[in-house]
């Protein structure tokens, strides 16, 4: 509805400072309170069936009975209300409900800081500063609460039959258990929908990360309505393959091979570092397998007789490694390193950092599901993604769905 510009004129006649318009007493805020009371009369008007002082009114049964008064909090600061009341206590306000303190949008500024890592002190002393409203710890609480029960239904939420590809990662936080403060293994799964946008699965905690633990995610997983996925990219954490292939055994692991080349050099001096990753980029950035273990058959005679450890590493897990050499080079760095989530987890701990620890695990989870709320908002379609379906295709055509091979 637009508004007359004549009135806008009369509104602004007397403006000089900007303190007019926004300031605790300024007109923003007069006109809030106007408009919202006015508001109210007008709905008790509708609930009593007459207007104020008509003699229809007269016998009804119910009438006008003055008003109460209560402070709203919202985005325009704190105003008091007069609100109106009638004889029968039925009158049930619509634009500003009974036991209501806080005008919609609020509590959508409250969760937006606490979403970016803001603690309950700084909610508090930005609130404050910015719309002149003084709020306790107790009501961000119950605000921020209210994202608990959100986030059990999306913990448990159907998911799609088949995710091309999904990222296992965790990352640690510092949690209160009875008194002390210990390190919990926050899990996470990013997948890849058919059509090519990310997706987080589901948040789960335990005391270490560990290969037991993954086997009941994937096993939940699997609950939810996950019957297949490709290809899942992992780290190189002992036993994680098998826990995969317990549950999905068709699907390739590909290790990551940001987190193999990390600790391939862990074995050399600072000064050789250069030398070996330059060597051991000639290996993944191989055009075919073979040719691949060709240079990682040159890398041993050049470097086993001082760190044999190193060839090692890669020949006991070379079939967990050249699972991407079927793809192209477009579509090869998609697949062959976990950096979708670790770039996931990076945004996590920069919301988590603020936080000596976390009260309870609830806690933790609450914070992160809404941080990933945020994050989700900014992905981007998968590059290249037409082409991986079209591979995924060649390979294992009665795994795609029939919409897909049509």
């Amino acid at each position: 509805m637009a508004i007359d510009p004549e009135l806008i004129d009369k509104l602004l006649a007397d403006y000089h400072h900007p303190e007019q318009i926004i300031g605790e007493k300024g007109l923003l805020k007069e006109l809030t309170k106007a408009v919202i009371e006015r508001a109210l009369k007008a709905e008790l008007t509708d609930h009593l069936g007459y207007e104020k002082h008509d003699p229809v009114g007269h016998g009804s049964g119910n009438s006008r009975n003055g008003t109460s008064r209560k402070k709203l909090k919202g985005d325009f600061g704190e105003i008091e209300l007069e609100t109106p009341r009638d004889r029968e206590g039925t009158f049930e306000p619509r634009i500003v409900a009974k036991g209501q303190t806080r005008f919609s949008g609020f509590d959508d500024k409250i969760l937006s800081m606490y979403a970016r890592g803001m603690t309950t002190r700084e909610i508090q002393a930005h609130l404050e500063e910015i719309y002149g409203v003084e709020v306790s710890p107790s009501l961000i609480s119950t605000v921020t609460d209210a994202v608990a029960e959100e986030v059990k239904c999306w913990q448990n939420r159907p998911l799609d039959s088949l995710y091309p590809i999904v990222y296992l990662d965790a990352l640690y936080v510092k949690i209160r258990d009875n008194g002390q403060v210990q390190n919990r293994a926050i899990y996470l799964a990013l997948g890849i929908k058919l059509e090519g946008n990310k997706e987080v699965l589901g948040i789960w905690t335990s005391a270490h990360e560990g290969a037991k633990f993954w086997l009941q995610v994937l096993t939940e997983l699997r609950n939810r309505g996950v019957e297949d996925i490709f290809i899942a990219c992992v780290d190189g954490l002992k036993g994680f393959p098998e826990a995969i292939e317990t549950v999905y055994p068709k699907t390739q692991v590909q290790l990551c091979i940001v987190h193999l080349v990390r600790a391939s050099l862990n074995y050399v001096s600072w000064k050789q570092r250069k030398a070996v990753a330059a060597e051991l980029r000639g290996i993944y950035r191989a055009p075919t397998a073979e040719v691949a273990e060709q240079q990682l058959e040159e890398f041993a005679g050049k470097w086993d007789g001082t760190h044999p450890a190193i060839s090692q590493i890669w020949r006991r897990n070379w079939a967990r490694i050249t699972p991407f050499f079927a793809f192209s080079p477009e579509i090869r760095k998609v697949i062959y390193t976990t950096n979708a989530v670790e770039s996931l987890n990076m945004t996590l701990r920069k919301v988590i950092k603020t936080r000596a620890a976390f009260p309870t695990e609830e806690a933790a989870l609450k914070l992160l599901y809404m941080a990933l709320r945020n994050v989700a908002k900014k992905w981007n379609h998968v590059q290249s993604w037409r082409e991986a379906l079209n591979r995924f295709q060649l390979l294992w055509p009665d795994r795609m769905p029939a919409l897909e091979r049509a």
